[in-house]
């Protein structure tokens, strides 16, 4: 199987945790556009309706196509399940995500939820994070000083790496939804990912970083051989 294949099962044998009447939250990316497809044809196919949060534009578009219902968290702020996929799933169901650039509202999504299940296929499992570079989204105002200080918190948890701001296909400084700016930080290895990221967090003109900590309750994996694994916390 490819590696779209394996996330297209994942996606699909993530629907079993999906009760009707469920209010869900709806990730970004392509691992999380192949389950709202799939919750689409569910929800026509049993005649089913759900409540759904999406964590970006471009999903909540998605969504609406597929013909589910679309909701906000000022609308709905307790949501029973969330699934999203991960750039990264570490030790413990640590990641990383922020690669399509929606980490901050993945993140909020993820804590008004009762639950998390991140779908993946088999390359995002990998002993420990880092290798995929860490976003961390900033306000535009002061970037480059936020940036310096991003650098030297690193240094003081055994970090370092270079920083390079996310540009868009133009060549432009890539923009959130919520119009900031996303630096990718090239790690390597991530020695203490939960005192990195409480550093980093407390930094001014940090909004967000793509560590999810303690977020996700289980991970289903698509296998090449077309087999699915269910990792749990």
């Amino acid at each position: 199987m490819t590696a779209d294949e394996q996330k297209r099962v994942a996606a699909e044998a993530a629907l079993e945790h999906v009760k009707p009447g469920m209010k869900l939250g709806l990730g970004t990316g392509s691992t999380a556009a192949h389950f709202v497809k799939a919750l689409g044809a569910k929800a026509r196919r049993e005649a089913l309706d759900f409540l759904c949060v999406p964590t970006s534009q471009a999903t909540g578009a998605l969504a609406k196509e597929v013909g589910l219902t679309v909701t906000s968290l000022d609308e709905v702020p307790h949501l029973d399940l969330t699934i999203d996929g991960a750039d990264e799933i570490g030790p413990h169901l640590n990641l990383i995500k922020g690669g399509g650039g929606a980490l901050l509202r993945e993140k909020i999504v993820a804590f008004a939820s009762r639950q998390m299940i991140v779908i993946a296929d088999e390359s995002k499992v990998v002993p420990h994070l880092g290798n995929f570079p860490l976003p961390v989204e900033v306000v535009p105002f002061g970037a480059r000083a936020t940036g310096d200080r991003i650098l030297e918190a690193g240094k003081l948890y055994g970090c370092e790496g270079a920083l390079s701001l996310r540009t868009d296909e133009y060549d432009e400084p890539f923009l959130t939804d919520s119009n900031n700016l996303i630096f990718d930080w090239a790690l390597g290895e991530i020695p203490d990912p939960d005192g990195l990221g409480t550093y980093v967090s407390r930094l001014p003109g940090v909004v967000e970083h793509g560590l999810f900590l303690g977020l996700a309750h289980a991970a289903i994996i698509g296998r090449a051989d077309g087999t699915i694994e269910t990792l749990k916390r």
